[in-house]
């Protein structure tokens, strides 16, 4: 694993989708000189708004946000180019006197950023079609089997039907030879984490989480969320296999506009789906010991992280530019 430098002192901001993170964090800008970057793996996708909780207009000329809006939708973006990115950033926003604000709710990336990236193989795009085309003929349960053959690790904390992460670990595994949880496993160089504050948004009661879900997801529908997909499909280049598509909410709404199941279930799908998310956000987020937790059901959770943003950059001789 390669070294790298120290990062200048930042805040992040994380928790599972629907719990105020974007609320939270605009307010954190009213307050403080801070730039935002997303932490947020669909949020770089051009004209993916509705699906995807994009901020609006009016909240992205409140404040400066970075890496939105940076992806074509038939582009990947993978952990590695947000490290990349993130580290550019975090070092330039401090040069400028801001404070970097890191928000969103992609695990692997604040992970990723925190604790260094395994020198594990790029992408094959040849091996990855490969697999596809068994996948298509054995069906991703037989592909998790075989996963389970080479890494059982891995298989373990994957589901059968996680065809995205099944994929990379079985190409992964074919490209090097090596399990993906070799790569996991192996010591990371913690130097380049820097001083820093990670407050994490989580409810305590999940029935909340859900509530708020659902009335997301309906709100996307009634602001024409299906309209975008469609828009999206008839660029002709695009399909359901490319992250950007497989994204929560835009998978389910592709196949219910190729008629894999009734319109009428897209509703209870993608609140499914949605749920399914937000489970493995908190389940990642368990694994961040250094976290600072706040119960995002809370009436006094805007308060508590404010306070928190402010006993670390009255505490931290590394919180000023």
């Amino acid at each position: 694993m390669q070294t790298q430098a120290a990062l200048p002192f930042h805040i992040a901001l994380a928790g599972p989708t629907a719990c105020g993170k974007t609320a939270a964090a605009l307010e954190i800008a009213r307050r403080w000189d801070v730039e935002i970057i997303s932490v947020d793996s669909a949020l770089v996708y051009r004209g993916m708004d509705i699906g995807t909780a994009k901020p609006s207009a009016a909240e992205q000329a409140a404040v400066v946000h970075h890496l939105i809006d940076i992806r074509d939708p038939l582009q990947a973006y993978s952990a590695a180019d947000f490290v990349r990115d993130a580290t550019v950033l975090i070092h330039a926003i401090h040069a400028r006197g801001k404070l970097p604000l890191l928000v969103g709710g992609t695990m692997l990336y604040f992970k990723a950023l925190a604790e260094g990236l395994d020198d594990m193989p790029p992408a094959d795009a040849q091996v990855r079609e490969a697999i596809a085309q068994e996948a298509a003929t054995l069906g991703w349960p037989a592909m998790h089997a075989l996963l389970a053959t080479a890494d059982p690790v891995t298989a373990q904390r994957l589901a059968p039907a996680d065809s995205q992460r099944v994929q990379r670990a079985l190409e992964v595994y074919r490209v090097s030879g090596l399990p993906l949880s070799h790569f996991h496993a192996a010591k990371r160089d913690r130097s380049a984490v820097g001083n820093s504050l990670l407050v994490s948004l989580e409810p305590t009661e999940r029935a909340w989480l859900h509530a708020r879900i659902a009335q997301r997801f309906e709100a996307m529908l009634a602001d024409h969320f299906l309209d975008e997909v469609q828009r999206l499909r008839a660029r002709g280049d695009l399909h359901a296999d490319l992250p950007s598509m497989r994204c929560v909410g835009y998978r389910q709404a592709w196949e219910a506009l190729e008629g894999l199941w009734p319109m009428a279930e897209l509703r209870d799908r993608g609140v499914f789906a949605t749920r399914q998310l937000a489970k493995r956000q908190i389940t990642w987020l368990r694994s961040m010991p250094q976290r600072q937790i706040v119960a995002s059901d809370s009436p006094a959770a805007l308060d508590q992280v404010l306070q928190h943003v402010h006993a670390a950059l009255q505490n931290n001789p590394l919180a000023q530019p």
